[in-house]
């Protein structure tokens, strides 16, 4: 106990509170443990940020910088015509790539002297801004191109510099494709074109870009952190899938025909917004034929055409792209017309189908030169004939063979409104055709509920309404195939060129318009329209022809678009294999304005090349020239000796003119003009070439328009050129224009026909 109480007394006790700088308050304590909570808070939602909401991004980041991938270009599909001519094909070229990480040198110096090297090396060969692809040579990115669709030629200069510069990495040569069309212009409108990325943007080449694009392939490879592929690495290939083939149901031949002569129309009778030209077969609502001019070149869209040329470095950025898009335009379908004295074929229809009339009616209509209706205001509005003289009394034939407008508002004031806007919806009208063609417009009707007597009576001729061409020539094709409307078709089939698979896209038939037999009787109509009515100048000699012309003035509120002159033809007229319609845009040649003067002997001269190509068969007994009997075959009198064949040709009944370079009766003609085959005249011209000559003279085609037989073969004769004669009266047509440059002995056909007096 003692020794315990004196332990205890040896403790001292405090009376203030004990205070040390070892101990840490409770506070502070508190204080450590929030901020670090809070740091792992964060830290925490940092992480869950970026596994979930950055996680596919950064994932993506890793897979880049990891790996290397490699493009393959597929090859894009080429197009064809149905006979199987290659109008749009893709050939092989290179782009030319660089990766600006691999020139590097030592020192930064030396880097950027070998960059400034490489650059001028690439901007020569390629023809390039130096500085830009020096900015290209120092940019951080992993990839920069320098050149697409580059040429061999260009390929090989490369390689060259490259060798003569030890330069072996950072330059890299990947196959690619080009586009190329090897008609140039023809049929310019309806293909379209691509743009350096191989991507269609006018045309087929737009409309079925997916199609003829196909599926890009690529190589995937690892790389380091410096870079470089890492050697032995597994590569994944992913191969390519070409763009399909696709055959258009255009036929080249037809299409460089009504090229041939829409571009004379146009410029012979100076139209200044171009012409427009449509062939289909009614049968299938194939489009065998369409173009439109002024065209452009295919394989340079850019450069703009001779006719915009003149104006065009006097336009402003703004107005010259609107000046390319109209350029690329397919006016068959992207613009819309009056159809004029045309449509008339479609309100006969209408009113026989509807038993309104009959063709053959006497007395039906009556022509005092104009017709009278009150508008809105209830004023008088007279709309006239286009003729002075009134047609008096006709029948609904009679009519249609006049084009007389008066009785066409008289029908159609029969008809009503109500009714044939029921027929104008059944032969598709108001709707888009679907053809498959890029840029396609609808029609513009006034509505139904707004169609007084005034306009009434203008759409029964065609007036006041706009249409595509292509809807159109659909509605007349309705009419001759019998009365059933056909969808257009423009791509035949799609060929799969990775398997061979061919689809056919097959042909729509959309609805029965119209009878047979009021098909028969509008056919028998537009016939006479030709053998005795205002379109005589489109007749074919041989062929049963039906048409009808078109002349629709412009509105005063657009008077400075002008006259629109057209023409629609068919042919045979039972059984009709071709519809054809020609619209010219402002002709204001020493022709005028009227569709059948203007557009109906154009008409002719197409049919007459574009029916015997399609196997119809003439008609005809004998040849349709007055001096039949003196045409005979040119014989082939090639590798002949020039003396030889001259005795030949000479008692076949032809003149000769001979180029030789030295004696003929040793050298061989080498060739021809004209070809062997050709029918000519007793006493034409044959032009022979001796071996060695390299003379052919060119000469000057006169203007024959107006002329009669003799009067055209002796001018022709003159000029050491020939003639081919079809039908009688004067010259309407010749199909090689007044000026042009031809070789001597050329065969110039022409078209006579007896004078017009009647309608337009």
């Amino acid at each position: 106990m003692k020794d315990k109480n004196r332990k205890n007394s040896k403790v001292v006790k405090l009376k203030t509170s004990f205070e040390s700088n070892n101990l840490i308050y409770t506070k502070k304590l508190r204080t450590i443990l929030g901020v670090s909570l809070i740091v792992i808070i964060l830290l925490i939602v940092r992480i869950g940020f970026l596994q979930f909401v950055e996680g596919s991004y950064l994932q993506e980041q890793a897979y880049n910088q990891q790996t290397i991938n490699q493009i393959i270009s597929p090859k894009r599909g080429n197009i064809y015509d149905s006979t199987g001519k290659a109008l749009a094909i893709s050939a092989q070229v290179d782009t030319i790539t660089i990766n600006p990480a691999k020139f590097e040198k030592d020192s930064d110096e030396e880097t950027q002297e070998y960059r400034e090297t490489v650059a001028k090396g690439l901007s020569e060969i390629f023809e390039l801004d130096y500085q830009e692809t020096l900015d290209k040579l120092n940019s951080s990115s992993q990839v920069e191109t320098i050149a697409k669709k580059v040429e061999q030629d260009k390929v090989d200069e490369l390689k060259a510099w490259m060798d003569e510069n030890d330069i072996s990495v950072g330059i890299n040569i990947d196959e690619d494709t080009k586009r190329y069309y090897p008609y140039s212009t023809v049929a310019s409108a309806v293909i379209g074109f691509c743009g350096s990325d191989n991507q269609g943007l006018s045309g087929i080449e737009s409309k079925w870009d997916s199609v003829l694009t196909g599926t890009p392939g690529k190589i995937v490879s690892s790389q380091g952190s410096n870079q470089e592929e890492i050697p032995n690495a597994e590569e994944t290939y992913i191969s390519a899938e070409n763009g399909s083939d696709l055959t258009l149901t255009i036929d080249l031949n037809i299409q460089t025909i009504i090229e041939k002569y829409l571009k004379q129309a146009v410029e012979e009778n100076e139209c200044s917004r171009g012409g427009n030209v449509i062939v289909m077969d009614p049968s299938t609502g194939d489009i065998l034929g369409m173009a439109s001019y002024p065209d452009y070149d295919l394989n340079s869209p850019y450069t703009p055409n001779s006719t915009l040329a003149k104006t065009y470095d006097s336009l402003t950025s703004e107005e010259k792209n609107e000046a390319l898009y109209k350029m690329w335009a397919n006016k068959s379908v992207a613009e819309t017309y009056e159809p004029g004295s045309t449509f008339k074929v479609i309100t006969s229809a209408v009113a026989l189908e509807e038993n309104i009339t009959t063709t053959d009616k006497q007395g039906d209509f009556y022509c005092k030169g104009y017709e009278e209706f009150e508008d809105v205001s209830n004023s008088t509005i007279r709309i006239r004939c286009w003729r002075t003289n009134p047609h008096g009394s006709q029948t609904l034939r009679q009519a249609l063979m006049n084009s007389c407008n008066p009785a066409f508002m008289q029908l159609g004031k029969r008809i009503g409104a109500p009714t044939l806007y029921k027929y104008y919806e059944a032969f598709g009208l108001f709707d888009s055709t679907n053809s498959g063609l890029y840029g396609e417009q609808s029609s513009i009707f006034q509505k139904l509920e707004n169609v007084g007597p005034v306009e009434l009576a203008t759409i029964s001729f065609g007036q006041r309404l706009n249409i595509t061409p292509l809807q159109m020539i659909t509605a007349i094709s309705c009419v001759a195939n019998d009365g059933i409307l056909m969808q257009p078709r423009i791509v035949k089939s799609v060929t799969n060129t990775d398997t061979g698979a061919v689809t056919e896209i097959p042909t729509t038939q959309v609805r029965q318009v119209i009878s047979e037999q009021t098909s028969a009787e509008v056919k028998s109509m537009m016939e006479s329209v030709v053998t005795e009515g205002t379109g005589r100048h489109a007749a074919v000699a041989g062929y049963s022809i039906g048409g009808k012309t078109g002349t629709s003035e412009p509105t005063e509120a657009n008077k400075d678009e002008g006259y629109v002159a057209s023409y629609v033809a068919i042919s045979p007229v039972e059984n009709t294999k071709v519809v054809l319609l020609l619209t010219l845009y402002d002709p204001k040649g020493d022709n005028g304005y009227q569709g059948g003067q203007v557009a109906g002997p154009v008409v002719s001269q197409m049919l007459s090349e574009i029916l015997p190509y399609l196997g119809v068969a003439s008609d005809a007994t004998s040849d349709s020239n007055s001096n039949s009997s003196n045409y005979i075959t040119v014989p082939d009198i090639r590798n002949k000796t020039v003396s030889e064949a001259e005795k030949t040709l000479k008692d076949a009944g032809f003149n000769t003119k001979t180029y030789v370079n030295g004696d003929s009766n040793t050298i061989l003609v080498q060739d021809q003009n004209p070809k062997p085959g050709s029918q000519l005249p007793k006493n034409s011209l044959i032009v022979l070439y001796g071996e060695g000559s390299t003379t052919s003279t060119s000469v000057t085609v006169p203007d024959l328009k107006g002329m009669n037989a003799s009067q055209a073969t002796s001018a022709l004769k003159n000029v050491n050129l020939n003639i081919n004669i079809e039908g009688s009266g004067t010259v309407i047509t010749q199909d090689y224009l007044s000026g042009e440059q031809v070789p001597e002995g050329t065969i110039i056909k022409v078209n006579l026909r007896s004078t017009l007096t009647d309608a337009h």
